[in-house]
């Protein structure tokens, strides 16, 4: 994960030069997923980003209609060693699906049509999806076809951070660009293996109505990308195919390659029939296709990657067997005969369909009806057991959940990030959440550490008069865990002010960043998010209706720095002060 072309080195591997996390952070991954801000999505820089990918400035504006919360406004932090684990489970798994014992028993169990020789296309954007908790690391399913890899590349460069120290961390362009040059020439490589001489030339990406799916920007990306290098790219609908004298077309055009991003995992569709026909005739090379949703995608295989009497079976090594027992959660079919001792089991399982994608149709088990449930035994379901996502709290105070998908191609992770949301499963309506960069920190940033005293954060409570309120960072941090409020807090509505200030000797010198939003104080001291003043939506990002008064600014200046300082929101060297007052 940490070669050039891989666009993981800087994205997930170790950071250098993140001192200041310490001081205002913490440094495990609990505390900086907890209580840092200090990295945020840049709208602008996204913009910027998008135009400048696909020359068209219209693109942000279609995907902000579109795609509402596709990006997250923080990144999420994953400790070194479960990075590990999660390479470990990839080569785990590719060395099963090696086998040919494992491929007879996988391709047996599916459709004719996953059994048609592939030629060595292995299929692109394999996504594996890990629910990562502490210690805990459980690969909870595996995709063919898992979208938002060029959203990522996209989301990467579009990242702000609020002081000097903290930039190593991100991705660097090179990184980003490498992902890019990855990505193009995994589609050359597919093109190569069905045994292809002449040059790549044209792509179709293919999904059903393409202009109505909730990432079709994404295919606007990819155009972008492949058609800078060469290669006409065209978005369709299987039913737009035709196939005639031995090729695949599209209108007039004759199709090379076809990118599939269908959820028809076997093109029993009416709609692919010409897609179907072209691909049994070898009359175009189809990525991702049949025969990789068989070995890798259908539920029913994570059952068989969990269960070790399958495993020893198939012959699988002592060392790989441990991995996945240890990481790939217990997967069960469920099967009438079992219904009553998985509905008494069923808080602590999580129910797929087999042929299921995008959490259509799962449920947690403590969230089950007798109707539903009923379903589950009507149909063809897996019961997994829970492993409970990670936890990233917004600036606001909002805990959200967290799932990583690892980005692989022929066994190799190309690029890792997370998806925030909130619910029973990922999604993407969630206010705040969507994808989101993941950022690791090297050994050197353990606990045992020295805490460089060089950055610290001042938070301030604005009341409906005017007074401000100055919190110190412990009793903050007991607010958004429900821990602590102060009497006089309790019960009421505030505008929640944070500065990032540099320290110069331990004493404020410099205004690095800051944000604004809006908290409530219930009267049982539950800290928690308020919508904005009169327009109802929920707090995340700068919430232009909490921003202060020139007068509250200067003395929330004053307090950090000292009379005299002026405005602090500008550029430049303060006068030293001490520990804010309160007021």
């Amino acid at each position: 994960m940490g070669d050039e072309h891989s666009g993981c080195g800087r994205a997930t591997g170790p950071a250098v030069g993140a001192g200041p996390l310490h001081q205002a952070c913490g440094t495990t991954v609990d505390a900086l997923n907890d209580a840092c801000f200090c990295i945020s999505l840049d709208h602008r820089a996204l913009d910027a980003a998008l135009a400048t990918e696909l020359g068209d400035p219209r693109l942000a504006a279609l995907l902000r209609e579109r795609c509402p919360h596709v990006f997250a406004e923080y990144p999420v932090f994953v400790a070194p060693a479960q990075l590990q684990r999660i390479e470990a489970v990839v080569r785990a798994v590719e060395q099963v699906v090696a086998l040919p014992a494992w491929r007879e028993q996988a391709l047996a169990a599916a459709p004719a049509i996953a059994r048609h020789d592939v030629r060595g296309v292995r299929g692109v954007f394999f996504g594996y999806d890990f629910h990562v908790e502490g210690d805990t690391l459980g690969l909870i399913e595996i995709n063919t076809n898992a979208g938002g890899a060029m959203l990522n590349a996209v989301l990467a460069r579009a990242q702000r951070v609020c002081c000097e120290g903290v930039a190593p961390l991100l991705p660097s362009r090179e990184g980003v660009e490498g992902f890019e040059r990855a990505m193009l020439e995994m589609f050359r490589c597919e093109w190569r293996a069905a045994g292809r001489q002449a040059p790549l030339r044209r792509v179709a990406i293919v999904d059903e109505a393409p202009e109505r799916q909730y990432l079709y920007p994404e295919f606007l990306l990819f155009r972008h990308l492949l058609g800078g290098h060469g290669i006409e790219t065209l978005i369709a609908d299987p039913a737009e195919f035709v196939l005639r004298a031995g090729q695949l077309f599209l209108g007039e055009q004759a199709i090379d390659l076809v990118y599939n991003r269908l959820t028809d995992f076997y093109l029993q569709g009416d709609d692919c029939r010409s897609l179907r026909e072209a691909y049994l005739s070898d009359a175009v090379v189809l990525t991702p296709h049949p025969q990789a949703h068989a070995l890798y995608a259908d539920k029913r295989r994570l059952a068989d990657l969990s269960d070790p009497e399958v495993l020893a079976r198939l012959g699988v090594a002592q060392e790989t067997q441990a991995i996945l027992l240890r990481d790939v959660p217990r997967t069960r079919l469920v099967r009438a005969e079992d219904a009553e001792r998985l509905w008494a089991e069923r808080r602590g399982l999580f129910f797929k369909p087999v042929s299921g994608f995008g959490s259509r149709g799962a449920y947690r088990g403590d969230k089950l009806t007798r109707r539903v449930w009923q379903d589950i035994l009507d149909g063809g379901y897996v019961a997994q057991a829970l492993v409970a996502p990670g936890e990233r709290r917004t600036a606001a105070g909002r805990p959200m959940k967290y799932d990583l998908r690892a980005y692989v191609y022929d066994g190799r992770i190309q690029w890792l990030a997370a998806r925030v949301y909130q619910g029973q499963t990922t999604n993407f309506r969630t206010e705040g959440g969507g994808f989101a960069p993941v950022f690791t920190l090297a050994e050197s940033d353990r606990d045992d550490a020295p805490e460089p005293a060089e950055y610290r954060s001042h938070t301030f409570l604005l009341d409906e008069a005017g007074r401000i309120h100055f919190l110190p960072h412990p009793l903050y941090v007991a607010l958004v865990h429900a821990e602590s409020a102060p009497p006089a807090l309790a019960g009421r509505r505030f505008r929640l002010a944070d500065w990032y200030v540099r320290l110069r000797d331990g004493v404020a010198e410099q205004l690095l960043n800051e944000w604004y939003g809006w908290v409530e104080i219930d009267a049982d001291g539950r800290f928690r998010p308020a919508p904005a003043a009169g327009n109802g939506e929920a707090a995340g990002a700068v919430d232009a209706s909490a921003l202060p008064t020139a007068g509250e600014h200067e003395r929330m200046a004053t307090l950090v720095f000292g009379p005299g300082s002026g405005d602090a929101g500008a550029a430049g060297t303060r006068e030293p002060h001490g520990e804010p007052r309160g007021v």
